[in-house]
């Protein structure tokens, strides 16, 4: 369907654009060639459309110049470009409006710092809970492997659901430990975060107040 209406566009130029050049009385058409060689014909070409074409009046002036056509991948090109740009412009202005609502929420510095620490005492909170769930894990554990060792001291051997739940409790310490160095790597980088955003915070208070 796209394909269609841009092929009904370009027919609709080319039949506008020969209306005019009818008009005139000498060359209706200038082209250049993929060598660079000049071409003038009195009726649009298929090479006219290829490469881009002027159309010139009887006295060898332009009156108008038309573009060559795109080729699949050019258009394809084009259209990511454009869809780039349009992502780009939308996301400036989502930025904009979360700039405002942000001013709005926190107009002084304190009040704005304040929350980012919020944020970093949530984190902590998490960190500290997690911290606990660890402990109470490798207590576990160290529990489990101290009845196996008393088992191999007394030369008895280690029943299969104890071996099964030792390694059990092995794999939930790690996923433990997993989730403490995941957290603790969240809370450096909103650390940073925190000061990105502060700085940028400053940045708009200091325009806001130029602008006042």
């Amino acid at each position: 369907m796209r394909r269609t209406l841009i092929v009904i566009a370009m027919l609709a130029l080319a039949a506008s654009v020969q209306a005019q050049a009818q008009k005139g009385s000498s060359y209706r058409y200038r082209w250049k060639d993929a060598s660079g060689l000049p071409h003038y014909s009195d009726s649009l070409t298929a090479d006219a459309m290829k490469y881009g074409y002027d159309i010139v009046n009887d006295r060898g002036l332009v009156i108008q110049h038309v573009d060559r056509q795109l080729s699949p991948e050019e258009r394809a090109a084009a259209q990511k470009q454009a869809e780039q740009q349009a992502a780009q412009k939308q996301a400036q202005q989502q930025r904009a409006r979360e700039d405002a609502q942000m001013l709005a929420a926190y107009p002084t510095e304190a009040a704005y710092k304040a929350s980012q620490q919020q944020n970093l005492d949530n984190i902590d909170q998490q960190i500290s809970t997690t911290k606990a769930n660890l402990r109470s894990q490798e207590k576990a554990l160290t529990d489990l492997l101290t009845r196996a060792g008393d088992l191999e001291r007394a030369k008895q051997p280690v029943p299969k659901f104890l071996s099964d739940s030792i390694a059990k409790q092995r794999d939930v310490v790690a996923k433990q430990r997993n989730v403490l160095e995941h957290e603790q790597s969240s809370r450096d980088a909103a650390v940073q975060k925190n000061a990105t955003d502060l700085e940028h915070y400053r940045e708009l208070k200091a325009a806001r107040e130029r602008e006042q």
